[in-house]
């Protein structure tokens, strides 16, 4: 699991900024791009715990690093700030049901 990690942390570092700007620019493209990233998760056979350990190291990145393109990104930052380490852990979960009823 050190290796999705590692992996993950390259892409966050790399991440094309005009690709970036696309997703986050509309918060169903970013709901599609998130959903797309969990279902190649599943297939590699990643519980639901960790997918929601990727999903706060990403929301954490997004949180200290990007500002919101809409309202609901704003939303999402405001509230990820706000909360604590279990309260966030609590979004990351959310936020992947969110995105597997898509």
């Amino acid at each position: 699991m050190e290796n999705v990690d590692k992996k993950v942390d390259e892409k966050l570092r790399t991440f094309d900024d005009e690709k970036k700007e696309e997703i986050l620019a509309n918060f169903n493209h970013f709901k599609q791009y998130l959903s797309g990233k969990v279902e190649i998760g599943e297939k590699m056979g990643l519980s639901e715990e960790r997918l929601a350990q990727i999903t706060e190291k990403v929301a954490s990145y997004l949180a200290k690093h990007e500002e919101p393109k809409n309202r609901e990104e704003y939303l999402l930052q405001e509230l990820w700030k706000v909360g604590d380490k279990e309260e966030q852990h609590m979004m990351a979960h959310m936020l992947l049901k969110l995105v597997k009823k898509e």
